[in-house]
């Protein structure tokens, strides 16, 4: 309430800011519910898909776009079309090049008032996307909308080739990998590549940590001891797994794994030149070398190049004079398998 002297009389101040309406003035908890009253009745256009209040006739009619999906403001650059006529303006600055949203954090700048906003969370800490699943907030929906599937389970991105679902759509991108073979992870140390950028990170570990298990038959070295037990068994001979189908003994689980597509007759990995498929990625990517001509196996001792390693492992014997296939009939060695095989049928027939 405005307070009056001693003789009932306004000060000279209060004279200048006072108004005679033959009312008494407002409290505070009365204006503030007379601005409540006028911010309520401002918002009288009311969505009828939706029943979003908007402040005027023409932010509904452009709100309505959202659900009608008329996109009346065209791109005269490249044809692309928008609800709204800002989002164009923003659009244009693409192909000019203008970058006139700047943040008020650092030097960046931007095309696009909503990316200046996402940006800018980095330096404020702003997470208005919370989960509705649990505890956790980001910073922009689209990464919440990838969150929330781990909770719900759903699997939006589908391989057409096997029909195997993912989450994610990077998911999805590493898989298709495994049918074309395809593995743009290379090692520069030793030139081994991989479809995952975390299997090469695992194997450089490899040429930076110290190689404590040694083979005590041949010296080579390993990293871990369940590696040298698996390495030794090619010295023993030893093949504990077997198929359960046809009896066959490997070294290891993921070579029974391999075989078993031999008699199932799955063959996931296709050759998209000739369209030959494979049961597994290494065998479509030999074969790819075809087409390519790549041979990437150069020999040690001559300039002689291979696309296989099993061919140059075969050649680099005629410069070492290795003879590691010998005839239990006669005890001659020979370089190869195939030159043994030959030798076992002409000249002791069998």
């Amino acid at each position: 309430m405005i307070e009056k002297n001693e003789n009932g009389e306004l000060s000279e101040v209060e004279k200048k800011n006072h108004v005679e309406t033959g009312e008494e003035p407002l409290s505070c908890s009365q204006t503030k519910q007379k601005d409540l009253k006028k911010i309520r009745a401002k918002k009288y256009f009311a969505c009828t898909q939706c029943g979003k209040s908007l402040t005027s006739k023409y932010s509904l009619e452009r709100h309505m776009s959202v659900h009608t999906g008329e996109k009346p403001f065209t791109c005269d650059q490249c044809g692309k079309s928008f609800a709204q006529s800002s989002h164009l303006k923003d659009h244009i600055n693409i192909h000019t090049g203008e970058k006139p949203y700047k943040c008020s954090h650092c030097d960046k700048r931007f095309s696009r008032t909503g990316h200046l906003k996402t940006h800018e969370r980095i330096h404020t800490g702003e997470r208005p996307y919370n989960c509705s699943h649990c505890e956790r907030r980001f910073s922009r929906s689209r990464i919440l909308k990838k969150h929330e599937r781990i909770h719900t389970g759903e699997k939006s991105y589908t391989c057409d080739l096997c029909g195997k679902s993912f989450t994610l759509k990077r998911q999805l991108t590493e898989h298709m990998r495994v049918h074309t073979g395809e593995k743009p992870f290379t090692c520069d140390q030793c030139g081994m590549s991989f479809i995952k950028s975390a299997y090469l990170k695992k194997h450089t570990k490899i040429h930076t940590r110290p190689k404590l298990y040694t083979c005590d038959q041949c010296g080579k070295n390993f990293l871990r001891a369940s590696v040298l037990r698996q390495h030794l068994r090619v010295h023993t001979k030893e093949k504990p797994y077997s198929c359960h189908l046809c009896g066959k003994s490997f070294l290891c689980l993921h070579y029974v794994k391999v075989h078993h597509k031999i008699h199932t007759g799955v063959r996931q990995y296709m050759c998209f030149e000739c369209e030959k498929t494979f049961t597994t990625a290494s065998c479509l990517k030999r074969h790819e070398r075809i087409h390519t001509g790549e041979k990437p196996f150069k020999c040690s001792h001559c300039d002689k190049r291979f696309s296989d390693s099993a061919n140059l492992q075969r050649h680099e014997r005629i410069h070492t004079g290795e003879k590691p296939y010998h005839c239990t009939a006669c005890e001659k060695c020979f370089n190869n398998s195939s030159a043994l095989n030959r030798h076992t049928k002409t000249i002791h027939c069998e």
